[in-house]
């Protein structure tokens, strides 16, 4: 089984090369045969390379040891669902399923635009090159169908990392790797349009949904893994602007501003420069951060190690694509001039260009910081590193002026606002703001926070400016006969977009209220003996008992804490302080008890040969407005991808 995954891979390289001549040539030449060779080998080149990762999961299943990298990531004490997940989490098998979604993205694409017979041939070469530079790495740099010499096979291998044995980490990676694959498909688009020179909004058209599908993979592959760290790493937080974080998070940006700026080529063909470049941007930032990862060019706990050949590979794929994809635009750049022009700078059109240029300040920002270390090292020969209070000291420059534009832009008119208009708009948010403001301000004066404050103003802010457009609109509804709540079911049927968007600014909310709640995080650190208590802001933790945990692969001690809210029991918290034996690893598992105020997240850092304990108690405020903003981000983005019929205009839309 493991020789037919080696030489599917090897056969998957040659017919994507193949692919890749027939449509480049099938471009040029606009023979539609040619394009149709290219899109057969595109549905070849899919079932090769899921020929290959299907071996994969086999060989884990049953596992190979035969396998090099079987036997470093599986053992035998792994169950199975862990044992699956193992097929990402090294080096090779994550390549694998990049290679593999980028592949069903193909497919998928293809299949539904078989009759863009102009840009597919394009399409096809561009997303069959992708696929062969990520087989050229899996067949001559690291292959996971690479067997061991037979002096050196064992009986069990060394199993997965144990951070990375958990429920979440069985499905971020697909998650993740669907929003940062899906980017490709635009990007092709984008390519075909500059290469024909088809650069009217058709291929906007073609690839909005796309876009939002990679997008919003991207987003819930984010919060997932902030998820995952504040349940597992143990350090009380589920953002730390590790270098693997900020490679997701950097296209995540570049894609929100191309989501945003491609409104205004639409409504106003406008610009046409821009989106290309955004949408460039994107998924090359998608490959950087790939690459960043991988190369070794930054440590992280998250990273992969690897060798010097494989960073040269990966860094000049980028460097090239990049180059190949802005120097097409800058050649049609004269034929991108737009016939429209900004004609106030109170216009929405001007509030979606700062709503980008923020945006691009922002991932300047995060960008900078990111690579500081390794420029700073070259330049002065001392790593020096930008923690995480540079990165939220520095951002929220950016970030606050982005969620104010969140309330502001959608009551500014389209090619021109009055200041008159505009300030009767403005009225009841800015008051509902300010008021929300002063009472918070009052609420948590003993430990005052200028910015939280702040954000919290804003946030009502913009809540008050989207529930003003929803009122405004179901009222114009209902003075044409409909109820209140078919006068909402109808906003999202006709214009989805649009009330869709103002869900996906309320999760933004969300999420910022639980951002600026870190502000008012409390910790200590406590040395109790069984049967001592603690207490904290209205807490009490009475520390029980330890006892040793019996597991197979790894061993530690769980602590039994009974916890008190007012007087009142509440829950049993079962902290535990882990070490895997095979990796001799040590791992905190905290034990979190969560309200909508606040979680009391508490650490086991250590048990004393008398039976104390030592634990690291955290209150973090609003954390869960964090999760409560995800799940609301998500249903946004949902409802703006619903399908809905096109629409003309209507009361209300």
């Amino acid at each position: 089984m493991s020789d037919l995954g080696f030489y599917a891979l090897r056969l998957a390289l040659v017919v994507a090369v193949l692919g890749v001549g027939a449509g480049v040539y099938g471009g040029l030449t606009r023979r539609p045969e040619w394009g149709e060779v290219a899109r057969r080998a595109v549905l070849i080149h899919a079932a090769l390379v899921a020929t290959a990762i299907g071996t994969l999961f086999y060989c884990f299943a049953t596992l190979d040891f035969s396998l090099e990298y079987v036997a470093a990531h599986a053992a035998r004490s792994m169950a199975v669902p862990y044992r699956m997940a193992a097929v990402w989490g090294g080096q090779a098998g994550s390549l694998l399923l990049w290679a593999f979604m980028l592949a069903a993205y193909s497919v998928a694409a293809v299949l539904v635009n078989r009759r863009q017979t102009t840009l597919l041939p394009w399409v096809c070469a561009v997303l069959l090159g992708n696929g062969a530079f990520f087989l050229v790495l899996l067949d001559f740099v690291t292959n996971p169908f690479d067997k061991l010499p037979a002096g050196q096979l064992l009986s069990d291998g060394q199993g997965l990392n144990p951070l990375l044995q958990h429920p979440v980490m069985m499905i971020h990676p697909i998650v993740l790797y669907t929003g940062l694959t899906g980017f490709v498909v635009p990007f092709a688009f984008g390519v075909a349009a500059l290469a024909t020179g088809e650069l009217g909004s058709a291929w906007l058209r073609t690839t909005r949904r796309w876009t939002l599908w990679a997008w919003l993979f991207l987003s819930i592959g984010i919060l997932l893994g902030g998820r995952w760290a504040y349940e597992v790493l143990g350090w009380g937080g589920y953002w730390a602007w590790d270098p693997v974080e900020n490679a997701s998070f950097m296209p995540w940006l570049a894609g929100t501003a191309y989501l945003h700026s491609v409104m205004v080529q639409e409504k106003r063909d406008m610009l046409k420069t821009w989106n290309l470049v955004l949408i460039g941007l994107t998924y090359v930032l998608c490959l950087f951060g790939t690459m960043l990862t991988r190369s070794g060019l930054v440590q992280s706990v998250h990273a992969f190690a690897q060798t010097e050949i494989f960073g040269v590979l990966f860094l000049g794929y980028v460097l090239s694509s990049a180059a190949l994809y802005f120097g097409l635009v800058i050649w049609r750049r004269p034929a991108l001039r737009a016939q429209n022009r900004l004609e106030s700078v109170l216009s929405r059109e001007a509030g979606f260009v700062l709503n980008n240029w923020l945006f691009m300040g922002l991932l300047a920002i995060v960008f900078w910081g990111t690579l500081y270390p390794k420029l700073s090292e070259w330049l002065v020969e001392r790593e020096i590193l930008l923690g995480p209070g540079w990165f939220t000291n520095v951002a929220a420059f950016v970030a606050l002026p982005l969620l104010f534009l969140t309330g502001v832009g959608p009551l500014i008119a389209w090619r021109r606002a009055t200041p008159a208009s505009l300030r009767r708009q403005l009225r009841i948010p800015a008051a509902a703001g300010l008021s929300a403001g002063a009472v918070l301000a009052l609420a948590t004066r003993d430990h005052f926070e200028p910015i939280a404050t702040v954000v919290w103003a804003l946030g009502a802010f913009v809540t008050t400016t989207v529930t003003q457009e929803y009122v405004r609109a179901i009222r114009a509804r209902m003075r044409h006969g409909e109820g209140p709540l078919t006068a909402l079911v109808t906003l999202f049927q006709k214009n989805s977009r649009r009330y869709g968007g103002y869900v996906v600014h309320i999760g933004v909310v969300f999420l910022f209220v639980g951002f600026a709640g870190s502000a008012l995080n409390e910790e200590r650190l406590e040395t109790l003996s069984p049967g001592d208590a603690v207490e904290m802001n209205g807490y009490r933790l009475e520390y029980r008992t330890a006892h040793a945990i019996p597991a197979q692969h790894y061993g530690g001690a769980v602590a039994r804490i009974a916890l008190y809210q007012n007087g009142v029991p509440r829950a049993t918290l079962t902290p535990e302080k882990r070490m895997y034996w095979l990796e001799q690893q040590p791992a905190s598992i905290p034990a979190v008890w969560s309200t909508l105020n606040e979680d009391l997240y508490v650490i086991l850092t250590a048990i004393e040969a008398d039976g104390a304990a030592t634990l690291k108690i955290r209150r973090n405020p609003l954390v869960s407005w964090v999760w409560l903003g995800g799940f609301t981000f998500v249903l946004g983005t949902t409802l703006v991808m619903w399908p809905h019929p096109e629409r003309g205009r209507t009361p209300g839309a």
